[in-house]
């Protein structure tokens, strides 16, 4: 009795054969509202990548990445309420 196992044909279930890759699909990861427009927006726009080979996630992803670091800055650009006044320092 041999240990050999026999090499499989060609054709038959089993063997390595190049396969095409997937096509993109949509992951549908929920993206619950914000309540800030700007932010949903960009947020909306991860869903672009659903779209494009693995490849291609890497510009959206920079491009959301970019948007919401320009709407954290804007909120901080913004002027708030004014500071409460300082209690004057008495000097002896």
């Amino acid at each position: 009795m041999s240990d050999a196992v026999p090499e499989p044909e060609p054709d038959s279930p089993g063997t390595e054969q190049a396969h095409e890759p997937a096509a993109p699909a949509p992951l549908d990861v929920p993206r619950p509202p914000t309540g800030n427009a700007e932010v949903d927006a960009r947020l909306a726009r991860l869903a672009d990548a659903d779209h494009l080979p693995t490849d291609g996630h890497v510009q959206v992803y920079e491009d959301v990445h970019q948007g919401l670091r320009d709407a954290l800055t804007a909120l901080d650009a913004r002027p708030g309420p004014p500071a409460p006044p300082r209690p004057h320092e008495h000097r002896s």
